[in-house]
């Protein structure tokens, strides 16, 4: 069997989407994770299969349920802790092991994922794991249809709007050390500057979106709006919201401004300057908002009462 490094250190963000490609895999085909060959001199030897490499980092899996804090998980990590939990799962210096059916011995560390395998299939079988999909898309779904009514709300109030898009993201040493608590926090700090830092004096609304990518791990997608026959200058203000960033997160974090270069949008742009009148670019905007709320970057874990999607109230 090939050896693998077991101690190279994921973040969270990465140990959660290790998990949810295991309960997948899982899913997608019936071979255990390990096999086993009789040798002629009486010993078994282990085999990998196209589930082994995805037990890599099986001990910072069980570790990220560390009960620190309250965590509302996807349908992938409550499978995967489940099974864990379902048959026993115990830590060992070998690899995490669990006891045989009969409950009268341990069983080796391959032979115990073979076990905690056949328990996750049984799970992803059921109707609370395949019903979260489609409460996921219904979701997006129903949050689309709230963020095309807010931005419409907030585009007819004056003649004007000027529209800055901001992606904000932590750097990669910083993402190592990284929980989603501490994301949650930010964007707590940062809409609280909305009442009392001047960069949003003429806000008239914003939208915001707590995600998770596989290259980028944690971060923020957000939209500021702000009453356009004051506020010209969009790049200037997504540089201001992008270094407001910057100080939150006390030079851990880094911006990504879409006004910079809205010229590669071409017709379809819809940020910037837009006018209350032009019912044409107005689709544009809903596309860019609705973009915040897709369902591909969903958190597989966030805070018991975290709220991912934020808005301004209407007014």
């Amino acid at each position: 069997m090939t050896k693998r490094n077991t101690y190279t250190y994921l973040s969270q963000s990465d140990i959660a989407i290790q998990i949810e490609r295991l309960v997948q895999a899982i899913e997608q085909h019936d071979s255990p994770a390990f096999r086993f060959r009789q040798t002629r001199t009486g010993y078994e030897r282990v085999e990998e299969t196209r589930l082994s490499r995805y037990f890599t980092h099986i001990r910072q899996m069980m570790d990220l349920f560390d009960d620190r804090v309250e965590y509302r998980y996807s349908e992938h990590l409550r499978a995967f802790w489940e099974a864990c939990q379902d048959i026993g799962l115990e830590r060992h210096p070998d690899g995490p092991v669990c006891l045989n059916e009969r409950g009268t011995a341990w069983l080796d560390h391959h032979h115990s994922m073979n076990v905690l395998v056949a328990r996750i299939r049984q799970l992803t079988r059921e109707r609370w794991y395949l019903r979260r999909k489609d409460d996921l898309r219904l979701q997006a779904k129903k949050q689309e249809g709230s963020v095309t009514d807010y931005v419409d709300a907030v585009l007819d109030r004056y003649s004007r709007t000027t529209i800055v898009r901001v992606n904000l993201y932590y750097l990669s040493e910083a993402q190592a050390r990284l929980r989603v608590e501490h994301v949650f926090d930010d964007l707590d700090r940062l809409i609280a500057e909305r009442e009392r830092n001047p960069i949003f004096d003429l806000e008239t609304g914003y939208i915001c979106s707590v995600e998770q990518g596989e290259d980028r791990g944690y971060h923020i997608h957000a939209a500021f709006f702000f009453n356009g026959n004051e506020v010209r200058g969009d790049i200037y203000k997504a540089k201001q919201i992008g270094e407001l960033w910057e100080r939150i997160t006390r030079g851990q974090g880094y911006f990504n401004s879409c006004n910079h270069d809205k010229e590669k949008y071409g017709d379809k742009c819809g940020i910037g300057m837009i006018l209350r009148s032009d019912r044409t670019i107005r689709r544009n905007v809903h596309k860019t908002v609705r973009y915040l709320v897709k369902d591909a970057q969903q958190l597989r874990l966030k805070p018991l009462r975290g709220k991912c999607l934020r808005k301004g109230l209407r007014r």
